[in-house]
């Protein structure tokens, strides 16, 4: 007896032990990244490691898959401990009800000639599927016809133009070739890593202690020299290969960090394939940072949902954005510069920068007004001050005229002391926690509440109505993680929709408002491409901040989307005048282009060689809009980003697959910023000839110290580039689009480009060839109804 009293004093304090542990892990800062592998590294746990196919039918690519049952145990070796899996017997009672080794669903979905679909499952699943947020349409389309069936030995092959997929039976695999046969990548079973010492968690599911709630953890293999790209506006480096990454939407506080405004579950391979994690759960990737080839998806979720894109970067970009949404056109204007700073905060204000802005003949077409046009700054209730702004309407009416559109911020939480608190409370219109109560002081939309949509945007509407161009759709990082949702969610599934359904929420109202889907938004899902444009948060005013930045925005770019942009100079203190000069240019070549920051912003705050440097990389933007446009619905009609990373125009050059600090704008600009205050910096150029866009000067692929022209960023165009400009103008409404000039880059006689003009149902080609000494058109596209004017 006294035994077992000490038996049961025993089980009581390590249940309390458990407990304390449990509290420990969950307890963290509010919002802060949830690591999903804690939990795959947690002894109380069971593990499920995927074993055979136990069952498959060829035509429908559906089975099961048989999970063995595994414990974490230790072992103990001339005093060095190991944790590693030792298969377990059945702990439920009564054992006849309950599966030791669960045979659970597994099925292939052919999606198109290049995308798979592998579906999993740690166990049944009684909810009713729904349309996907982050699907075109909800749902993905079938292509079994393109892919033909054949048995091998032990297994079963799918194979259509660009690849094949391979099932084996035992042990369960699933291979993933190229056209080639080349193996881009397979699950890992415990068998492969038999031959090393490192206990390595093969492709499986957890089921936690604590609540019976499953995770899975799909593995797959890495090559020697495989890299990785994407994941989302990721800054940390280029390449996440050695990383772990998790994906969880965050207020950031910077650009500096491992934390991110947009994380997307997408990432691309330099092996040739792609992957779509189809989860909104926390997710945390190991791309071979415990173990170098296995890569380790570990997602929230009880199910495993994954597309897998076979092809080089174009191609699966193009595959992922059929499926999951490529970007709308922004309309003309928006490809101008914005100009703010945090805050105008009156009419007056207001009138003054755009009066200063002609001036100084800076071109500009927006001008944005942040937190402080309302009563009391950052209280957002809809309504400008009516003591600080005399006529509104009037205000944004007169800046239309003179080419100027009105940004205006909000953001989607609600502070107890703001007249809208008590309706949004009592209407039920606010993410609520386990009580009924809110979660925070602040009251936080609930966007999967169809009647919180209706209310916000007729808040909406009501402001475009009245002339707005575009909505600064601020913050959305910080939904409850523990509330409930009206969609009969918790935050661990809504929090990473958030983004997406607020970013989609305010471009649809714009769209039924304006003609146009248009938002400026900090915080994204996958899906949110479709809402263009997202910036790039808070940088710091620092050298390392600005090449954070870019590394940020080629991650973006390398998750589907199209369009964006920064805050030029950095936001978080005044920028430094020699750092602003310098970045002033990358702001200039980029998709969309913003100043925006703690005062002042303005150029004429700033010396008169800062103005005049500002002023002419300004200029040398408008002068390009035409070459901006046509490159941009190029990039947004294929999903392909604007700022662009090296490899997507150059993946059989082994070289562009390393850089992470210049970037291609379009497929014919190479930009290299000057992230120091140097003469001349060290570029990279691709195979090919490369010609200076401001100096002219002809280089040959390869390693070069290339000094800035009078603007201070290094550009060169590359060989046989026709760049159509435009005649400059101090907003885009006052561009002629019947005089473009055609300047020829070519060392070889012939040159071609694109060209898109506002009105035109499709992009037009332009080729010239040299002529006696001259370039002449080819051909001409508009037929005589454009004046070209060719210069070289």
């Amino acid at each position: 007896m006294k035994n077992l009293h000490r038996s049961i004093l025993f089980i009581f304090m390590t249940v309390l032990s458990f407990s304390a542990t449990a509290q420990l892990q969950h307890n963290g800062i509010l919002n802060e990244p949830p690591d999903i592998s804690k939990d795959f590294e947690d002894y109380r746990n069971t593990f499920y490691l995927a074993d055979e196919l136990a069952s498959f039918d060829p035509v429908t690519a559906t089975g099961t898959v048989k999970y063995n049952r595994h414990n974490l145990a230790t072992r103990q070796a001339f005093n060095n401990m190991l944790s590693r899996l030792v298969k377990a017997e059945a702990n439920e009672f009564p054992t006849t009800e309950y599966a030791v080794s669960p045979e659970l669903p597994f099925r292939i979905q052919f999606v198109s000639e290049r995308t798979i679909r592998i579906r999993m499952s740690s166990g049944p699943q009684f909810r009713d599927e729904e349309p996907s947020l982050m699907l075109v349409d909800g749902t993905a389309p079938s292509d079994r016809k393109s892919w033909n069936y054949t048995a091998i030995t032990g297994g079963h092959r799918y194979t259509s133009r660009f690849g094949k997929v391979e099932i084996m039976e035992n042990p369960w695999h699933v291979g993933v070739y190229d056209a080639s046969g080349k193996l881009l990548t397979s699950t890992l079973h415990s068998r492969d890593v038999k031959n090393t010492y490192t206990p390595v968690t093969p492709f499986s599911f957890i089921r936690r202690a604590e609540d019976y709630s499953r995770s899975m953890a799909a593995v797959f293999s890495l090559s020697p020299d495989e890299k990785i790209f994407g994941c989302g506006e990721s800054f940390t480096q280029f390449n996440k290969r050695g990383q772990k990454v998790i994906l969880w939407t965050d207020d950031a506080n910077g650009v500096q960090n491992e934390t991110m405004y947009k994380p997307v579950p997408f990432y691309m391979s330099s092996r040739g394939y792609g992957i779509f994690m189809h989860h909104s759960t926390p997710i945390t990737v190991d791309f071979g940072k415990y173990f170098n080839a296995a890569n380790a998806m570990m997602i929230g979720d009880d199910e495993a949902d994954l597309f897998l894109f076979i092809g080089d970067p174009k191609a699966i970009l193009g595959e992922y954005t059929a499926l999951t949404g490529k970007a709308e056109m922004p309309p003309l204007w928006s490809f101008g510069f914005w100009m703010s700073r945090i805050t105008y905060f009156s009419e007056k204000e207001g009138r003054a920068v755009a009066k200063n802005l002609r001036k100084h003949k800076i071109p500009s077409d927006v001008i944005h007004f942040d937190t402080g046009w309302f009563d009391v700054d950052w209280r957002n209730n809809y309504q400008f001050a009516r003591d600080r702004f005399d006529n509104a309407g009037k205000m944004i009416a007169d800046m239309q005229k003179d080419g100027f559109q009105v940004c205006l911020w909000q953001l989607p939480y609600f502070t107890p002391q703001n007249t809208l608190f008590p309706e949004i409370v009592e209407q039920g219109l606010a993410v609520k926690d386990r009580k009924g109560n809110i979660p925070y002081e602040d009251a936080v939309l609930d966007f999967s509440n169809p009647e919180t949509v209706r209310w916000y945007q007729d808040k909406i509407a009501g402001l475009l109505r009245q002339g707005v161009g575009v909505i600064k759709v601020d913050f959305g990082e910080a939904a409850p993680a523990s509330g409930l949702y009206h969609s009969g969610r918790t935050g661990f599934y809504e929090h990473n929709l958030y983004p997406l359904r607020y970013n989609k929420a305010v471009a649809e109202i714009t769209k039924k408002e304006k003609g146009y889907s248009l938002i400026w938004a900090r915080s994204t899902w996958a899906g949110s491409q479709r809402y263009p444009l997202h910036w790039g948060g808070d940088a710091a005013t620092t050298n390392t901040a600005m090449a954070a930045t870019l590394r940020g925005g080629l991650s973006l770019g390398l998750s589907g989307f199209t369009f964006w942009s920064h805050d030029v100079g950095g936001f978080v203190t005044k920028s430094p005048e020699d750092l602003y000069r310098r970045w002033t240019p990358f702001g200039m070549l980029t998709s969309h282009v913003r100043s925006h920051g703690e005062p002042p912003t303005e150029p004429w705050e700033y010396s008169k060689e800062f103005l005049d440097d500002f002023r002419a990389a300004d200029n040398m933007r408008y002068r390009l809009m035409p070459y901006i446009y046509a490159q941009a619905r190029h990039s947004s009609e294929n999903g392909l980003p604007m700022l662009r990373a090296m490899f997507v125009e150059f993946p059989d050059d082994p070289g562009s697959w390393l850089i992470d600090d210049q970037y291609l704008f379009g497929s014919s600009l190479l930009v290299a910023p000057l992230f120091e205050d140097l003469t001349a910096r060290n570029v990279y150029l691709p195979p090919g000839k490369w010609i200076d866009y401001q100096t002219r000067q002809v280089y040959e692929g390869g390693w070069h110290r290339i000094a800035p022209g009078a603007v201070p960023i290094v550009v060169l165009v590359r060989d046989e580039t026709v760049l159509p400009h435009i005649a400059l103008a101090q907003s885009t409404k006052d561009m002629d689009w019947s005089r473009i000039k055609l300047n020829v880059f070519s060392t070889t006689g012939k040159a071609s480009g694109i060209i898109h003009r506002p009105g035109d149902t499709r992009i037009h080609d332009i080729k010239v060839a040299e002529d006696e000494g001259k370039f002449r058109l080819k051909t001409d596209p508009y037929r005589g109804k454009v004046q070209f004017e060719i210069s070289n």
